[in-house]
């Protein structure tokens, strides 16, 4: 059995790292194809509309999609190095690999990459996720059983409940914070978009603004896991720790444009509120060329039945 492609019998297959995340994609596709879908409108609106109407499709739609992939990426801490460090278990082999630790609102990922790639005539390249939603000890058992290479096994082991670190109490916490947090400023990221469509743009600045305080509160809650006693990984003859990453940034950025977006709507609907209602196309009489939005004839009818009922009280 050992003659076919060195596949080993009783042994699984190595697994692969992936290269992209299914749900980001999924996320990435969903609002691409939302956005596409509002963007056929285009062409039947005139005048400077037409650029603010894509100004706010465009942008809205990345703030909306922001706020959603943040729940589902790794990269909120994340620490790697390049060390020598045993390779598997019950072996004096060492290998030289770059090492890497995301951690995300739902778990961690731990990657392990060969510098070079191949050796021992294998492929060291690995891409393993270990959850919190559960039991993380269940996918750490499941990881002894498989024989995954000591790097990996040994920073899946400080996150389990048996470490002295006490990580996985930390970040189950504020990472369960976040997301909540998270998915309340999307549900005000809809309102507000909804608001802006009717006559009562104040509130849709005021949801804006919710939608900032509360990714900043989400970013707050993940970072309370910094004020911890940090726990520092010891591989080979290296140490290292967690820092924060690029998710981290990504959701301050995201709750400064929101704070932003806000006060400008509201200090401009102070400022100029008719000029406002004509910007988001609610007023329904905005003039270009001489010719309304709104038909001549549709105004004649309605005015003659106002009349009409008006005559008959």
């Amino acid at each position: 059995m050992t003659l076919y492609d060195d596949i080993y019998p009783f042994y699984p297959l190595q697994r692969t790292s992936f290269t992209f995340s299914g749900r980001l994609l999924t996320i990435a596709l969903v609002f691409l194809v939302l956005a596409a879908s509002l963007l056929l409108i285009l062409p039947g609106i005139r005048g400077k509309s037409r650029l603010l109407w894509l100004f706010r499709i465009v942008l809205s739609f990345f703030v909306g999609a922001v706020i959603v992939a943040l729940n589902f990426t790794c990269d909120w801490a994340e620490a790697r190095m390049t060390t020598t460090a045993t390779y598997k278990s019950f072996s004096s082999a060492v290998v030289n690999a770059e090492i890497g630790v995301h951690v995300g609102l739902y778990g961690i990922n731990v990657t392990l990459k060969g510098a070079p790639v191949l050796q021992f005539n294998e492929t060291i390249d690995y891409n393993e996720m270990f959850t919190w939603r559960g039991t993380i000890e269940e996918e750490y058992e499941e990881a002894l059983e498989k024989g995954l290479p000591n790097p990996i096994l040994y920073i899946a082991e400080k996150f389990t409940s048996g470490s002295t670190c006490g990580l996985v109490s930390q970040y189950r916490l504020s990472g369960r914070y976040a997301s909540a947090t998270l998915w309340a400023a999307f549900c005000c990221w809809l309102l507000a978009n909804v608001l802006l469509s009717m006559p009562v743009v104040l509130y849709a600045g005021y949801m804006m603004l919710a939608t900032a305080t509360f990714v900043f509160s989400s970013v707050a809650s993940f970072s309370t896991v910094m004020d911890a006693p940090i726990c520092v990984f010891h591989i080979g003859g290296d140490s290292f720790h967690t820092r924060y990453s690029h998710s981290f940034w990504l959701a301050q950025a995201t709750g400064l444009l929101c704070a932003l977006i806000g006060l400008l709507v509201l200090i401009l609907n102070c400022v100029m509120p008719e000029k406002m209602r004509e910007a988001f196309s609610i007023g329904g009489l905005e003039e270009e060329d001489g010719e309304g939005y709104l038909s001549s004839l549709l105004l004649d009818g309605v005015t003659t039945s106002l009349t009409g009922r008006e005559e008959q009280t």
